[in-house]
């Protein structure tokens, strides 16, 4: 399906124009998930692949939301938040992704919404000073809390780190190649850190310093327990990834509903005293 307005208007990577992504925005580093968000769509408009990017645009329960697929990474994920709000400058992005828990009483399969972010993926330092640290949008944070209590999803919210590399820069051994540095994982996980993955520094430190009105934050499934050294079994990943793509979607109809009873409480008139 090409983009609306398909030509000059659209974005190098993305191959989107204005008007093919919604203000709501729900991120993943795999296009696999993001197809498997959409599947629970009640209708799609837009759909559009390149290179790793994937956009798939429609509405869930009567809300206008975009999946969108960044590629593993932060340099992907920063051309692709850059190029999203030239069609879209009103966003809230919602980071779904997975990662590797640091902390003994954290799972597999788990949920963690990150509250701060480290900026080890020595990216972000191009568009924030190192000063400028990494917080989630605390709505949604509260909507992403909220939709897994009412979901049943095991959760915890606090510290993630934002790694370079899946392989050196998360402590893990590269075949071919020494340097490992081996007192990464236990410092990480002496400060507090709950988890690694790849990409939720970016969203976070972007937004803070983005001249449009942009907020983000995000989640993680646990697929990799860094503490006792397990994998997911590869069987429970649909089912794990469908579970993590509803509490996205449910945290989009809560912030949409917050927005809604915000701004008519707003609306009306003080209460008359006397």
């Amino acid at each position: 399906m090409p983009p609306a307005g398909h030509g000059t208007q659209t974005v190098y990577h993305l191959q989107t124009a204005p008007g093919d992504l919604a203000p709501y925005i729900l991120t993943s580093g795999s296009t696999h998930r993001i197809r498997r968000l959409a599947s629970f769509f009640d209708a799609v408009q837009c759909d559009i692949h390149n290179r790793e990017f994937l956009t798939i645009t429609g509405t869930y329960k009567n809300i206008p939301v975009t999946g969108l697929a960044t590629g593993i990474g932060a340099p992907p994920t920063i051309i692709a938040i850059v190029e999203a709000l030239q069609c879209q400058p009103k966003a809230t992005f919602i980071r779904l992704g997975s990662c590797g828990s640091l902390q003994p009483h954290i799972q597999l399969g788990d949920l963690i919404i990150s509250t701060k972010a480290l900026r080890h993926e020595f990216v972000t330092q191009f568009y924030a000073p190192p000063e400028i640290e990494a917080a989630a949008d605390p709505d949604i944070t509260q909507a992403l809390t909220a939709a897994a209590r009412q979901l049943g999803v095991n959760y915890y919210t606090g510290l993630t780190c934002t790694a370079a590399d899946f392989y050196h820069g998360q402590g893990r051994p590269a075949p071919g190649f020494s340097g490992l540095d081996l007192s990464l994982i236990p410092r990480l996980q002496a400060q507090g850190v709950l988890n690694l993955e790849m990409e939720m520094s970016v969203y976070l430190t972007l937004a803070k310093v983005c001249d449009y009105p942009v907020r983000a934050g995000g989640c993680a499934m646990v697929f990799a327990d860094r503490y006792r050294n397990s994998f997911i079994n590869s069987a429970d990943i649909p089912e794990t990834e469908d579970l993590l793509c509803k509490v996205g979607l449910l945290a989009v109809e809560m912030i949409k509903l917050f927005r809604y009873r915000s701004a008519k409480t707003m609306a009306q008139p003080p209460a008359r005293t006397g």
